[in-house]
């Protein structure tokens, strides 16, 4: 069986569905089978994101009311066709309109063929979120540098501990050491001692994830890089590979993790 991770925050505009996008193709490109999956029912943005929205014939809630088999909601993305694939979300339906139990079931036996199911939750901590939850085996909470986001965060980690979820793991996502420095933004050391969890990923604040994403593309097969290694190195501790964390500061930054 493949591992689903659902990637969460609570808080909206912190870049889960970039991020998302990203580490499919990132782990995909380490010779994994990926799918990604969009639970933002009702929106409808990775599809965006990775260039697909028009080869959509299918969403997840056709599958789930049985208008169509999983492999025809299936989009195989326009680089990795072998190895990445996208479920689209639905814009004509609601959050509301989720049967979570239906849900649960296309994401187990979509880890019976795949390596990895990423999830990408919708903003807020309600239905949606609940629907996204219920079917991961893990989380990679996404916080941005700002103590608004860190609070949503860490009501996400408790919610999260009260389900069957085995392993929680942090991504700080638009990194800026610039603005750390002049201490207008939260230092990684001070996110870690509010939420308790364990660091899996840093990404740098780079314009170009915008970008691209705006595009259609994805970063992380088009570049070669800070922000695409970082999301590389990311992908490799999912795999459970030690990873030395990159130097943005050029100073005092691996201090905070032992390494220099």
């Amino acid at each position: 069986m493949g591992r689903s991770i659902v990637v969460t925050s609570g808080k909206g505009g912190v870049g889960k569905t970039t991020i998302t996008a990203n580490l499919g193709a990132s782990l995909a490109r380490l010779k994994k089978r990926v799918v990604v999956v969009d639970m933002d029912i009702g929106l409808r943005n990775l599809d965006v994101v990775m260039g697909l929205e028009n080869k959509i014939v299918y969403n997840i809630m056709d599958v789930a009311e049985g208008r169509c088999k999983i492999g025809q909601a299936l989009i195989k993305d326009r680089y990795l066709t072998n190895s990445l694939f996208l479920l689209p979300a639905s814009q004509m339906h609601t959050k509301e309109d989720i049967d979570i139990k239906k849900i649960t079931e296309i994401i187990r036996t979509i880890k019976e063929s795949f390596d990895y199911v990423l999830i990408d939750s919708p903003a807020g901590i309600e239905h949606g979120f609940n629907s996204a939850v219920a079917s991961a085996d893990e989380a990679l909470v996404v916080v941005t540098p700002d103590v608004s986001s860190v609070r949503d965060a860490d009501r996400v980690i408790g919610l999260l501990e009260n389900r069957d979820i085995e392993a929680t793991s942090l991504i700080v996502n638009r990194y800026n050491s610039e603005l750390i420095r002049k201490k207008k933004m939260l230092d990684v050391k001070s996110i870690l001692d509010v939420l308790g969890i364990d660091l899996i990923g840093i990404i740098p604040d780079d314009n170009e994830v915008i970008d691209f994403s705006n595009r259609g593309e994805i970063l992380a097969l088009h570049r070669n890089s800070l922000t695409a290694k970082a999301f590389k190195n990311t992908a490799k501790r999912i795999e459970g590979d030690d990873v030395p964390f990159l130097d943005f500061e050029r100073r005092g930054f691996f201090g905070l993790f032992g390494k220099r």
